[in-house]
């Protein structure tokens, strides 16, 4: 039974950093969307707008995004939009990474070194997400002109 439980923990933390992974471009439009629905929520728009205008923020954030990675040509402007997204994606990976690792692990500067790598991991990913949903148009084909 101790076996059993051993694998399935295995198990639940793969599923978990999958998710993360995946997740991980969408960081950006979830804070802002949870930020603007907060701010909804406190200035009395109740719960159900509040759950609105949070959606609406995030799809906006996520579609503003997509549009300025499709328009802006020079590259350190490019860089700067990309980094916009994976900044909150390296921050929300550190703090997963940290989350789990303060379970399993005693020693806090091993927690710290690991962490960083997590964040370093989530970081990279979310930059090859992100550039490549630049690089594709809505058919997943490349948008490069001859």
């Amino acid at each position: 039974m101790i076996f059993l439980g051993i694998i399935l923990s295995i198990a639940a933390i793969g599923f978990f950093c999958w998710l993360l992974f995946t997740l991980a471009v969408f960081a950006l439009p979830l804070f802002a969307g949870v930020t603007a629905g907060g701010w909804a929520y406190q200035t009395g728009a109740g719960w159900l707008g509040a759950i609105l205008i949070g959606t609406v923020a995030a799809g906006l954030a996520l579609g503003a995004g997509q549009l300025l990675l499709g328009l802006v040509r020079p590259l350190w402007a490019r860089l700067l939009i990309a980094l916009a997204f994976v900044a909150p994606a390296a921050i929300a990976g550190y703090h997963a990474t940290h989350g789990i690792l303060k379970h399993t692990m005693p020693s806090e500067t091993w927690q710290l070194v690991f962490s960083v790598f997590g964040a370093v991991a989530v970081g990279v990913t979310a930059f090859a997400r992100v550039t490549s949903m630049a690089a594709t148009g809505p058919s997943g084909q490349s948008q490069a002109r001859a």
